[in-house]
């Protein structure tokens, strides 16, 4: 398991999506291959956009398909952060 603590790449307000794409090639997607379980961990983070959710982990999750999500988990999300990952994955897994 590999642990992506955000604040310290977007601090309080996750909204650079240049960001997000840069964690998921460079170390999501890598531990995910190799076999590991990811926790993003969204502590101190008060609020994230939905292109930044977006952009995090749209593209594995249309890669890997849904399941690919029991190997992924959230930690420390304020509500607003929850909101948008729940919006990302509902349409990702309506679009799949």
């Amino acid at each position: 398991m590999i642990r992506i603590k955000l604040f310290p790449l977007v601090g309080s307000f996750a909204e650079n999506k240049d960001i997000a794409r840069q964690v998921r090639i460079g170390r999501i997607i890598p531990a995910l291959e190799g076999g590991k379980d990811v926790t993003i961990d969204f502590e101190k983070v008060e609020a994230a956009t939905q292109s930044f959710i977006h952009a995090l982990i749209s593209d594995i999750i249309r890669k890997y398909g849904s399941e690919i999500l029991d190997r992924i988990y959230f930690k420390n999300c304020s509500e607003t952060v929850k909101k948008m990952i729940t919006i990302v994955v509902d349409y990702m897994q309506e679009s799949v």
